[in-house]
């Protein structure tokens, strides 16, 4: 059985509980305002993040959650055993991603070598949530982390808002802070993807135009 999170379980987002259609395979407008509601920031926000990291899509054309698999991250998690026989799935240098259609091709070669440090070693969805994250992201095994993120993009939402709330980034959300989001989100490393950069040209693309001070 699946664990759905709701926010009304333990610290979650201020103890408050968001119903969503999980039936519902996209995620809509409403969906994404009842989270901005919730934390109290502006929509375009949230909706910017998830342009960011998966171009707003949390699965393919295959109807297979969106993936991106870090060899660098598997390299670490598994000791380094498998950077020999296996350097593009294991590697203590990050890259040699490849094509996004062949993400799921090569987390499946690494399950065949260690099932649980594979799985988190992608990053999943919408919101391209980490796998090692799974606990912060509100879900008590890995395995109900898997299942949510191949369910819907409402379960991968969810997911999401958990970790903002586990991190204290609902601040930087309301704020605008995008290099503060960007350190946390997208790690020590973000300046050199631009991350902030990206995902504030994503939110002046999508937030309404603002009247010039006079």
């Amino acid at each position: 059985m699946k664990v759905q999170p709701t926010l009304s379980e333990g610290e979650g987002a201020k103890k408050n509980k968001i119903h969503f259609d999980m039936k519902k395979e996209q995620l809509t407008r409403a969906d994404y305002e009842s989270v901005a509601v919730l934390f109290g920031c502006e929509v375009e926000m949230i909706m910017a993040v998830a342009e960011v990291e998966s171009l707003g899509a949390g699965f393919d054309d295959r109807n297979l959650p969106v993936i991106l698999f870090e060899r660098h991250i598997f390299s670490r998690l598994t000791n380094r055993v498998f950077d020999k026989v296996a350097p593009d799935l294991s590697n203590k240098v990050p890259g040699g991603y490849g094509d996004v259609k062949a993400q799921h091709e090569r987390l499946n070669r690494a399950v065949k070598l260690n099932r649980d440090a594979a799985l988190q070693s992608a990053s999943w969805g919408k919101f391209q949530l980490m796998g090692f994250n799974y606990k912060v992201c509100g879900y008590a095994t890995l395995q109900d982390f898997i299942n949510s993120m191949y369910g819907s993009e409402k379960e991968q939402l969810q997911g999401f808002m958990y970790f903002i709330d586990s991190q204290g980034l609902d601040s930087q959300l309301r704020a605008r802070d995008f290099a503060g989001f960007a350190k946390v989100y997208n790690g020590k490393d973000y300046k050199r993807n631009k991350y902030d950069v990206k995902l504030e040209a994503a939110y002046l693309r999508l937030a309404p135009p603002r009247p010039d001070p006079k």
